[in-house]
């Protein structure tokens, strides 16, 4: 079934749909789903959001109009009291519960951003993904939160720094996150939670879809070859650790994956 999301890893940054690939992956645990009506709500609630557009001038209106459209009307809000849920990470059963973790819901409003022809940006802080909406730093919203703005004290303590230390902060913990990025720490989430409670097998079928949705994610070679080798299958690791070694150009990593290919050859 992995085949399905395959277009995913071959295809150009920029055409790379976050909502409607996030459903493709998340279809691949829900073989018997439709699709459709998810899509509908989507399209539903892009149209809400169009109705909206010639007044929504500017960043602070669009994050208004989409904490009222996602968040108050739909009712899409951080799940506070199972976060730990799988189902919190899979979007189609975000968008049947109304509920998931930040990353996720940061797809909803990031795509639907964009459907509107709004700038929008999911954005790679720690712990809690934000989204940017306008030029970088014109403006941040917590989806978790039901589109709440962020304002600067609520950022310092997200990122566990005193306020005024903020333009001190690195660049990559608020950089916007590409679309296979996104997708990528959805489906680590996944992954993590899958082996934190011994579901190897789980964690490894997510890791191979992070392979095939970002075939250059060294991480994720290097996790999948992991838990290849943990589940028995040395081969397998063996040519997860080669596939990295044709995307990795760094040269500490190099020696790594191959002292650790070294290491599965003597076995």
């Amino acid at each position: 079934m992995i085949e399905q999301i395959a277009h995913l890893g071959l295809v150009d940054e920029t055409e790379i749909e976050l909502d409607k690939a996030a459903l493709e992956i998340a279809a691949l645990d829900h073989p018997k789903a439709a699709l459709a009506p998810y899509l509908a709500l989507l399209d539903e609630a892009a149209g809400r959001l169009h109705l909206r557009a010639a007044f929504a001038r500017g960043p602070g209106m669009q994050g208004d109009a989409l904490a009222e459209v996602l968040g108050v009307e739909l009712g899409f809000a951080g799940d506070t009291e199972t976060y730990d849920d799988p189902a919190n990470a899979d979007l189609i059963q975000v968008i049947d519960r109304r509920r998931g973790l930040p990353v996720a819901l940061s797809i909803l409003y990031v795509a639907l951003a964009r459907r509107t022809g709004w700038t929008a940006h999911a954005l790679n802080t720690p712990r809690h993904v934000l989204v940017g909406v306008g030029r970088p730093g014109s403006l941040l919203v917590d989806p978790f939160n039901r589109g709440a703005f962020v304002g600067r004290e609520q950022l310092a303590s997200l990122l566990d720094i005193a306020p005024e230390l903020l333009g001190s902060v690195a660049p990559a913990q608020v950089a916007p996150m590409s679309n296979r990025a996104v997708l990528v720490r959805l489906m680590m989430n996944q992954a993590t939670r899958a082996e934190r409670s011994g579901r190897n097998a789980r964690a490894l079928a997510v890791m191979r879809r992070i392979t095939t949705v970002a075939p250059g994610h060294s991480r994720g070679w290097w996790a999948r070859a992991r838990l290849e080798r943990l589940g028995g299958d040395p081969t397998a690791a063996r040519r997860s650790l080669s596939a990295m070694l044709e995307t990795t150009r760094e040269p500490e990593l190099r020696a790594r994956v191959v002292a650790a290919l070294d290491e599965l050859a003597r076995r």
